[in-house]
């Protein structure tokens, strides 16, 4: 959904309009995926320069730091770069888990059908690199465990990448990779969940289970305040860390027990807040000090909490997150973990580590084909249609931006290598193939648009929206 330009007559004094447009344009700026997808760039390419300078070791030093914290009388140690990876990243898979939950709710994965093009596309990429890197590191000890590694789709670069095209394609192209990516995520979920975690403690993954019980009980009784979640989000964080499952995935059980309903009644509030605002503009006194009519702050004050509680809870959180996920947790991650070292012999004998082209060659290659290939069998076999005025080129141009796998390619990564020189090689080729797969998807694409525009064929007309915080979070900030 497009942001809504704030409507004329502004209900703030004139002495704060200035700020208060200035806000809003802020607000607009971190709701932007193209943005955001630029600001990681930015953090990688950083982290690239400090990882070749004389910074490097004392960078290191600093996210190796360790943090000691105890609950009751379990005491655990993590370091800067643990925190970021198993604390901030949790936050960050919450807000994936609140993005798909609002495709499954209202978005397009609400009828399979209509999604299945995109979901069978997921498919395709994640089990033709699978086969491509097996290729490479088939039999190799090291290795072989990192086939998850080149199945995972970054969101936020490949969409604010195809948001630079802007109406130049037609939206099907971008509801179709937005989709794409929302179902490569949970297929990414599922193999971080299963197959790379250490051995689970029963004792542990009990008491998470209960805890998710609970969770499940709060959203079933109507319980609409984000409070209880969030403390048992804590509580559930902390039992799935110690269970062995990676401690990320209780941010997306997590996100599946928000409400995603509102508490007000839809059908009665408009009636209702309508008869508020009249008592409320009865009983104002324009020649009185504010503070001093009490009655009209006590019928607004209730307009106000009301009005609040029409948006539903999981909605909230996820325009709450979305900037600080996308501007400062997913950049400090970058500037954590793509901290390729060319100089020093930090990457060994990269040439003869099978890793680098099983990551390479199947997120470059094994992306594109495996989309375009299982997008086709499905068109054939009359499963699914193309989206509407979206050619095989455009899918093309679709599938190879879905071999950009930044963020997630890399968190597998950590989790898949335990030899540092192969992580580093891995991340070499991630960086390396996601540079390639953008820059050739959006050339792909930009060529085929001018060739559209010389045809005379006009995508402008169609619906188009950004990606994101894109939801109308500017009109919920001035509630």
């Amino acid at each position: 959904m497009a942001y809504r330009e704030t409507p004329q007559g502004s209900p703030f004094i004139k002495e704060v309009e200035g700020r208060q447009a200035r806000y809003q344009k802020f607000v607009r700026f971190t709701g932007s995926s193209t943005r955001a997808a630029g600001v990681m760039l930015v953090a990688a390419i950083g982290a690239l320069i400090v990882a070749n300078s004389s910074l490097y070791e004392p960078f290191r030093a600093f996210w190796h730091t360790e943090i000691g914290f105890a609950v009751g009388t379990n005491t655990a140690e993590m370091s800067l770069s643990h925190i970021v990876n198993d604390i901030f990243m949790a936050i960050f898979f919450l807000l994936v888990g609140l993005e798909i939950k609002y495709e499954m709710t209202v978005g397009e994965l609400t009828n399979i059908r209509q999604a299945f093009l995109s979901i069978f596309a997921a498919i395709g990429g994640v089990a033709v690199p699978i086969m491509i890197y097996s290729l490479f590191n088939a039999g190799n000890p090291e290795t072989a465990h990192g086939w998850g590694v080149p199945t995972a789709t970054d969101i936020a670069f490949a969409l604010g990448i195809i948001s630079l095209l802007g109406k130049r394609i037609p939206t099907g192209v971008r509801v179709f990779l937005t989709t794409l990516a929302v179902a490569d995520d949970i297929i990414a979920i599922l193999i971080i969940a299963i197959f790379y975690g250490h051995t689970p403690s029963t004792n542990w993954v009990i008491a998470a289970v209960v805890i998710v019980l609970v969770l499940v009980a709060l959203n079933r009784n109507h319980v609409y305040s984000l409070a209880p979640y969030l403390l048992l989000g804590v509580v559930l964080w902390y039992c799935v860390f110690m269970s062995g499952i990676h401690a990320t995935i209780a941010g997306v059980l997590l996100a599946f027990t928000i409400p995603s309903g509102s508490r007000v009644n839809l059908k009665s509030f408009l009636n209702w807040s309508d008869e508020k605002v009249k008592t409320a503009a009865e009983i104002f006194n324009p020649n009185e000090h504010i503070m001093g009519q009490e009655d009209y702050l006590t019928t607004v004050k209730t307009l106000s909490r009301v009005a609040r509680q029409v948006v539903p809870p999981a909605t909230r959180l996820e325009h709450r997150l979305y900037p600080w996920v996308n501007f400062a947790i997913l950049p400090i991650f970058a500037l954590t973990n793509a901290d390729v070292r060319f100089v020093g012999g930090g990457l060994g004998d990269v040439w003869a580590d099978p890793a680098l082209y099983g990551v390479f060659f199947g997120l470059l290659l094994g992306k594109p084909l495996g989309i375009m290939l299982f997008s086709l069998i499905a068109t054939k076999f009359k499963i699914a249609n193309l989206p509407s005025r979206t050619t095989w080129t455009h899918m093309l141009g679709a599938g190879i931006l879905g071999g950009v796998g930044f963020t997630m390619a890399i968190f597998v990564a950590n989790l898949a290598f335990y030899n540092s020189e192969v992580m580093t090689t891995a991340k070499l080729a991630i960086l390396a193939a996601s540079a390639l797969a953008g820059i050739i998807g959006f050339l792909f694409l930009f060529v085929q648009a001018k060739r559209d525009e010389k045809n005379g064929i006009d995508y402008s007309s169609e619906d188009s929206s950004e990606e994101g915080l894109a939801r109308e979070v500017e009109s919920e900030q001035t509630i």
